[in-house]
């Protein structure tokens, strides 16, 4: 076997993975893609299986598991917090409002990093850690507008924006709260995006509606958006 570490269980169990690299396998093609005896090759995916490096799909072909992803994000994350750290801090000095970066985690959104604004108002303050609704808030309307079709629509069941406003979103690269997750607080969000451009992250300004009106878009959106693409440049060439 090519690039042999010379422990050749663990060689093989990653010969399996590569082989689902390129999408769904049933025993059979693994066995033809690998090389494997078919006892082994299905020792080893169901022990991966067990280990959620692998999983099955609707056909009960063996796909990628979900804890690769999961594992993929905990090694980018450092990477994700040490460039948009001083990119928050940046925009907050610029606009004056509390800033955010989100992640989104299962039905929730995550504040990995934030820089608040001096003299917020506990309203517009968003402690790291704190887990919002995916169903509410510009940053949750960001994380959720470029998801596959099936995810997004059954996002859309209980959220406070329309499928509508999503399109919108997609297609000026922004997007505005007013009242939406708290009342009295509005806020824009701008995609960060990571590997093959996909959208990995949010990034929010946000304050209270008697300082950044009802069309916060029109003060915030240029230097959000501007704040994102910093971010996404950056882990595009360090990746």
């Amino acid at each position: 076997m090519d690039n042999s570490s010379g422990v050749g269980v663990l060689d093989k169990a990653v010969h399996i993975l590569s082989a689902l690299e390129s999408g769904p396998a049933s025993l059979a093609s693994l066995v033809a893609a690998t090389g494997l005896a078919r006892p082994t090759a299905h020792r080893l995916a169901v022990a991966l299986e067990h280990h959620r490096m692998v999983t099955r799909d609707a056909q009960g072909r063996f796909v990628l598991g979900p804890r690769l992803g999961e594992l993929a994000t905990a090694a980018g994350e450092d990477r994700l917090l040490a460039t948009a750290n001083p990119m928050l801090a940046q925009l907050r000095d610029q606009t004056g409002e509390s800033t955010q970066l989100f992640r989104r985690q299962g039905e929730s959104r995550v504040c990995v990093a934030s820089a608040e604004r001096l003299s917020g108002g506990l309203r517009d303050v968003v402690p790291v850690g704190s887990a919002l609704p995916m169903t509410a808030g510009s940053g949750a309307q960001i994380l959720l507008a470029w998801e596959e079709p099936e995810r997004l629509h059954r996002g859309l069941r209980q959220a406070k924006f329309t499928a509508t406003t999503l399109a919108q979103v997609r297609r000026r690269g922004w997007a505005q709260s007013v009242g939406e997750r708290e009342r009295g607080v509005a806020s824009v969000s701008a995609p960060v995006r990571g590997t093959g451009n996909r959208v990995i992250a949010a990034i929010s300004v946000s304050g209270p509606i008697d300082r950044v009106g009802r069309a916060p878009g029109r003060l915030y959106a240029e230097p959000v958006v501007r704040a994102a693409e910093r971010v996404s440049e950056v882990l595009r060439r360090t990746t």
